[in-house]
């Protein structure tokens, strides 16, 4: 990421790799009820009533949350937490932790890195974790999407996340935990893009121009403006991503199938249902993360300098 000087000790690929790990974990513990919140706008259409009609049960992010509380209780909001956090110890430590690694690799180790190099550097880290995390991912949407306290529908039940990885691997085959690795690659690589390439050359800019020194106003404006242009990009994808993630067996052939299906039943404003929640969720998401992050890696690195420094 900017902001290191060519002088200051730079925080190794192991404190970038640990510490956005670490990071993504405690900003999902503070904004999973907006994720879960999103995740059933974005299904909401799939189902219809005996007359044909589509059923509409939740509006808007707060509506959404305060029926879940009503009608499955508080913990119903934190459903696939478990899987939630073993996504993002394993997806964020790659797809953040790795960014400045690949951003070197693609720039030959040199420090001027233009904006093909971000991009590609974002690309790149963001389908790795993808392909390495998919499972968690699947496992998250369908606690997620579950309707706690009722058996809905096409929805298979799990007594666990270990439950969950099991019933999916024996009920759909291995690839079944790799659901939607297709869009969910591409959504990545075009989250990862958005959020880091814009987080780092907001920061950057901020920097260079003195607007601010590098601390916490600085990482909040610039993870809360990824956060916004994160979401308006990415928000088509994820609702794909999500639908066909938590479809039953068959119901779509692809990803490409289950867009044209939204398209053709819902019409284009299907894309972005649950935009706020999305957007709400995303920009805290980006602000609790980036700040934690570079906290981690400020405070890991004073502790290295002190170390190390002579008696």
């Amino acid at each position: 990421m900017a902001g290191v000087k060519p002088t200051d000790l730079a925080p190794t690929a192991a404190v970038k790799f640990f510490g956005a790990g670490t990071a993504a974990c405690f900003a999902d513990l503070i904004t999973f009820p907006l994720d879960t919140a999103k995740v059933r706008l974005q299904i909401q259409g799939e189902s219809k009533s005996s007359e044909g009609k589509m059923v509409v049960k939740y509006r808007g992010v707060f509506g959404t949350i305060n029926t879940m509380v009503k009608t499955e209780g508080p913990r119903s909001l934190y459903n696939g937490l478990v899987a939630g956090l073993q996504r993002q110890m394993s997806f964020a430590s790659v797809r953040i932790g790795l960014y400045d690694s690949m951003k070197q690799f693609y720039t030959r180790g040199t420090d001027n890195a233009g904006i093909g190099s971000r991009l590609m550097a974002g690309c790149t880290t963001g389908a790795m974790a993808v392909a390495f995390a998919q499972p968690t991912d699947v496992v998250k949407v369908r606690f997620q999407a579950q309707v706690r306290g009722a058996e809905a529908e096409g929805v298979k039940r799990y007594s666990g996340t270990m439950d969950a990885y099991r019933t999916i691997a024996r009920t759909e085959g291995i690839r079944g935990l790799w659901k939607g690795c297709g869009p969910n690659i591409t959504r990545n690589a075009i989250v990862n893009c958005s959020e880091l390439v814009t987080y780092d050359i907001i920061k950057e800019m901020i920097l260079q121009y003195n607007i601010m020194t590098d601390n916490l106003p600085c990482h909040f404006t610039a993870a809360f403006s990824a956060g916004f242009i994160t979401t308006i990009v990415a928000s088509p994808v994820d609702v794909v991503k999500t639908r066909f993630m938590n479809s039953s067996a068959g119901k779509y052939n692809s990803a490409i199938n289950c867009a044209v299906t939204m398209m053709r039943n819902e019409g284009p404003k299907a894309f972005y249902k649950g935009f706020m929640p999305s957007f709400l969720r995303l920009g805290s998401w980006n602000i609790v993360m980036f700040v934690t992050y570079e906290q981690i890696k400020k405070h890991v690195m004073r502790a290295q300098q002190s170390w190390e420094s002579p008696i």
